[in-house]
């Protein structure tokens, strides 16, 4: 074959191999990156503990195929005193397992015969008895046998005469369990410190898992208070949500002696709050405003101060969150626990809040480093559902969200407060906003859905998700911003007033907000808050707008994937928008889009190169944007000309936006790349990351978003970007990266691409008929 235009065909397989060649030595100069990356995060890292030899941990059990079956509303729950006795003593080897006694007061609200409680994996030991009325002492009613339904993971007792409404009774149930090591409900996991092998004990039970630690009514919204009494062997130390009140001895039916820990009662809280944890950690402390906290830890972990950064940032996020929402933390003390495993980042138990390892430790001669930005944003997390959760709590698992979301959205606040050196907006967008509608597009499901469709337990657990926490997190800070962050926290703290130690659903929520926004005339809303929120919870996906500036017209749809859609797809969905716009580098009053088109005079521009409309602006709200073909080439003229011109959350969002779009099939490739050629003059980091990660396949953006790999990949962006042949092949790379994600093709001609630009040399792109192109852009 000839030559075209400076360029040298050859045959595929001598190309293939020279591209091998050139894959080979970028692999290598990956892996050392890669390892010269980790060693580096190794050395900042303070050691985990290792797992000390011992059994495999069993794998989780299987999630229920029937429905979750809510509990009849016979019986409320209002107090139980607990009773739990783990029979492990150090040094043991298995099976372990744990006794306890539970008694439940109870209010009959309708006469029944039967008391339906939650119990699962459990052994009901002696005989199961129900005490009262209270107001008849000595009075009783017979139990004529207990059923155990596993797959409805419930004990039904069956009563010989009735439970009368408006009385209280006591249901008493003695039991046994297996202790696991699979971090679910209350499990063993064994340790190494100081060379030595130990094992703790600790409890996860959110979301159903209390059920498989004691019987109980393990819904939500059926809180109650707890009095808990822990017997441990003498050797360890136990906590629980409240103080220990007392520390006693008993001897067991074999004359060994354990020791007793008894605890204050605890505030009204829902059962998958209740926590336990049994260890020999040591423990660093500090009070803030009368309250206690203690950081535990492997006493390897405290001697070398891996917590102590942890403890130094807990008080003031503590006072941060008081102080914004105006509602004090009503516990008398707060316990973190560090463990070497553990099945979550963090859990938010009420007094105890327990950690992986890696979420609370760094070094503590380390200056401000991303470890310290992570451990700032999980102890946030945990302390935002002090209020949002833990305070109120949801009625049902189906408006989770206002747990997690709400939480998520203060995560950012508390860790920006201790630690100023982050970017709120820049890492909000990030690493929320930015991720989520990237997932968002695909989901078929809605941030809060009705109750009848959370029926499995797998249904269940697939609701803590980036849905839940992300999206919800960027919902609360639109709806912020539209309502202006004074009203939106007056309005928070009314709704946390007004439920504290109770239940809300997310009307509750808009009900707060609307009394907040008709008390003052400041902020004007184009419908009620109930409809406007409704859009964006009870819909799926979230809208793109396209805007015309000849009309001036903005027009919605749902953002979908136009390549994929089927004749029997419908994106009929309408969402009531927040627009912040721009125009010429000058803010504009907020405007509003609540049908699927309106026309807006003042967003008609001129003939002038120089008259150009930024639409949400620095991402406020949760959609993208698409511009007609003239605003684009204005942005992209100003962003090569000016681009600090444009706020670099916007150059974010329009970099992002734009190859979105064309990944979705709502513009060419062509038009994502025009809006890179002022990449020459970007200095921000984390827009570089986003073009990274549009441009270049999964497998290779985490080494390549190093920061000390950064420098080079920017020189090698801009002399990529200032050849001006390079639009074919950069159109063949982000096929690639997009559509195939993996494979020889796309490593191929990345790699030949990369090697050619630190070399300075020839180009590798694709003809028409599949044969390997080998140009040299200065050719011409």
């Amino acid at each position: 074959m000839g030559t075209r235009g400076g360029g040298l065909y050859v045959g595929r397989r001598v190309a293939a191999v020279g591209a091998a060649l050139l894959l080979a030595l970028l692999v290598t100069v990956l892996a050392l990156a890669a390892l010269y990356g980790r060693c580096r995060q190794e050395a900042a890292t303070p050691p985990p503990s290792p797992r000390a030899p011992g059994p495999a941990a069993p794998p989780p059990p299987a999630p229920a195929a029937s429905s979750v079956r809510r509990l009849p509303r016979h019986l409320l729950p209002l107090h139980y005193d607990l009773e739990l006795w783990p029979r492990v003593r150090p040094g043991q080897t298995g099976p372990f397992a744990f006794t306890g006694q539970v008694n439940i007061t109870v209010r009959c609200l309708q006469d029944t015969d039967t008391a339906v409680l939650h119990s699962a994996g459990l052994r009901i030991r002696g005989a199961a008895a129900v005490r009262g009325p209270r107001s008849e002492p000595g009075a009783a009613v017979e139990v004529a046998g207990l059923r155990q339904e596993e797959a409805d993971e419930v004990a039904v007792l069956e009563l010989r005469g009735r439970l009368r409404a408006g009385h209280r009774y006591v249901l008493q149930l003695g039991f046994q369990g297996r202790l696991e090591e699979d971090l679910d409900g209350l499990f063993l996991t064994r340790y190494t410190d100081r060379g030595q092998s130990r094992m703790f004990i600790a409890s996860q039970m959110e979301p159903t898992y209390a059920r498989r630690v004691y019987p109980c009514f393990d819904e939500p919204a059926m809180k109650a208070t707890f009095n808990i009494r822990i017997i441990h062997d003498p050797s360890y130390v136990a906590l629980s949500n409240m103080p220990a009140i007392d520390v006693s001895e008993v001897k067991d039916e074999n004359g060994s002696l354990w020791t007793v820990t008894t605890f204050n009662t605890s505030l009204k809280m829902s059962t998958y709050l209740t926590a336990f944890v049994i260890c020999d950690f040591d423990y660093v402390t500090r009070t803030e405003r009368g309250n206690e906290i203690r950081i535990w830890a492997r006493k390897e972990a405290v001697k070398n101060g891996y917590v102590d950064y942890a403890l130094n940032i807990t008080g003031p996020i503590f006072s941060f969150l008081e102080d914004i929402l105006n509602v004090s933390y009503p516990l008398p003390k707060t316990d973190l626990v560090a463990l070497p495993d553990f099945g979550a980042g963090g859990m938010e138990n009420w007094g105890l809040m327990i950690f992986q390892e890696a979420s609370l430790m760094n070094l503590p001669s380390d200056k401000f480093t991303s470890r310290k930005a992570m451990i700032a944003l999980i102890v946030s997390h945990e302390l935002g559902h002090q209020w949002f959760g833990n305070l109120v709590t949801m009625n049902w698992w189906n408006d989770l969200w206002l747990n997690e979301g709400l939480a998520s959205y203060f995560e950012y606040l508390g860790a920006t407060f201790v630690e100023p050196k982050l970017s709120l907006d820049k890492i909000f967008y990030a690493h929320v906003v930015q991720p989520v509608l990237r997932e968002d597009s695909e989901i078929a499901r809605s941030l809060s859905e009705s109750e009848d469709k959370i029926k499995g337990s797998f249904s269940l657990m697939s609701l803590f998700d980036n849905i839940t926490y992300s999206k919800g997190a960027s919902i609360t800070w639109m709806l912020s911003g539209f309502l202006t962050e004074k009203l939106f926290i007056r309005a928070l703290t009314s709704y946390l007033k007004e439920f504290s130690f109770s239940n809300a659903n997310q009307d509750d929520l808009w009900t707060h907000i609307q009394m907040v926004v008709d008390a003052q005339d400041e902020v004007q809303l184009p419908a009620p808050v109930k409809q406007i929120m409704d859009s964006w919870t009870c819909q799926n996906g979230f809208p793109v707008l396209t805007l015309n500036l000849t009309t001036g017209t903005i027009r919605q749809e749902q953002f979908f994937n136009k390549n994929n859609r089927k004749r029997t797809d419908s994106y009929n969905n309408t969402w009531i928008v927040p627009i912040s716009w721009m125009r010429n580098g000058s803010s504009q009053p907020l405007t509003w889009l609540d049908k699927s088109s309106k026309m807006f005079p003042e967003m008609q521009v001129s003939e002038s190169e120089h008259d150009w409309i930024l639409l949400n602006v620095n991402l406020s709200g949760y959609y993208r944007v698409n511009y007609d073909q003239l605003n684009l080439k204005r942005l992209a003229r100003l962003l090569e000309n000016d681009p600090k011109a444009i706020p670099a959350v916007s150059r974010f969002q329009l970099i992002d936006d734009v190859f979105a779009l064309a990944d979705f099939g709502y513009v060419p490739i062509e038009t994502a790349l025009e809006l890179t050629k002022y990449l020459a003059r970007e200095d921000e980091l984390f827009i570089w990351n986003v073009v990274l990660l549009n441009l270049i396949p999964d497998n290779l953006e985490s080494t390549l978003k190093n920061h000390e790999v950064y420098p080079l990949l920017k020189v090698l962006f801009v002399k990529m970007l200032m050849l001006w042949k390079m639009t074919i092949l950069l159109k063949c790379i982000w096929k690639n990266s997009w559509q195939q994600r993996a494979g020889w093709a796309s490593k191929t001609v990345w790699t030949c691409h990369l090697n050619c630009m630190l070399s300075g040399g020839t180009t590798l792109s694709t003809s028409k008929n599949g044969d390997l192109l080998l140009e040299n852009p200065l050719s011409n």
